[in-house]
């Protein structure tokens, strides 16, 4: 079972798109694969179609309150696809998770039930909180998305820092899978000099997929359907698959640096 712990402290930045995307991608190539739903805003669950109300148990449970990661995770409509739903609950959790001693390893400790699949894809808030450091803590590989426009490098660095003090005290082996590029406008000079500074700055840990701005990534959550399901022809649909190929021809480099 392979953690990714899709994060940037930036909101907008295409988090839950990625996550939802990415993941029902993987699914297709008959990867099993469970996104954790570790946002307050419940996103990623509403996008693929799981109401409120049949979020019986959520991250919450699972984090807070000890409930088994079989009773949280609810399958898709996408085969091989199920998500550990997220609920409004997750806004106290900082207040909470502060009195814990083992606070920043209550993820870690929930995914370590040998849960069947291949891959976990956490999306993760808009923020490094206490809920962010239980991803770190729990992921093999963090995987970055970075949108396409001015400023975007200087929100890295904080990131950057606390990932460095996640490996010093909780999570050693924890490494950066990749920065994936999104909202990409090859039109505007721009997303172009962002790409160019991205990739002189960061080097191969920039994905050569870049994810452009596409009406049909944006109107997919609308109808609770990830890209490849709604339109698997549009580009976005596309980026989203080379960019799960990529994933995937990284892995024996990942697996034999772990």
């Amino acid at each position: 079972m392979r953690i990714i712990a899709i994060t940037n402290q930036k909101g907008g930045v295409g988090k839950t798109t990625t996550a939802i995307n990415l993941g029902a991608t993987l699914a297709s190539m008959k990867c099993k694969v469970l996104i954790v739903d570790l946002d307050p805003q419940g996103n990623a669950s509403t996008g693929l179609g799981i109401e409120p109300a049949d979020r019986v148990k959520s991250t919450y449970d699972l984090l807070l309150d000890g409930a088994d990661l079989a009773d949280v995770a609810i399958e898709t409509e996408v085969d091989h696809l199920w998500i550990a739903p997220a609920t409004t609950d997750l806004s106290s959790t900082d207040v909470e998770l502060g009195q814990r001693d083992n606070r920043v390893f209550l993820l870690k400790e929930a995914l370590s039930q040998g849960a069947p699949y291949d891959y976990v894809l956490i999306d993760c808030p808009p923020s490094l909180s206490l809920l962010t450091l239980n991803a770190l803590t729990a992921a093999h590989a963090l995987l970055v998305p970075l949108q396409a426009e001015f400023f975007a490098l200087e929100g890295l660095s904080q990131l950057m820092l606390t990932v460095r003090e996640v490996r010093e005290t909780a999570n050693p082996a924890l490494r950066i899978e990749g920065v994936v590029l999104t909202m990409h406008d090859s039109r505007m000079n721009l997303s172009k000099q962002v790409e160019e500074d991205a990739r002189a700055t960061l080097g191969d840990l920039v994905f050569d997929t870049i994810v452009p701005r596409n009406v049909r990534l944006s109107e997919a959550p609308s109808y609770a359907l990830p890209v490849i399901a709604y339109d698997p022809a549009s580009k976005g649909s596309q980026a989203y698959i080379d960019l799960a190929n990529e994933l995937l021809d990284r892995e024996p480099q990942t697996k034999e640096s772990a």
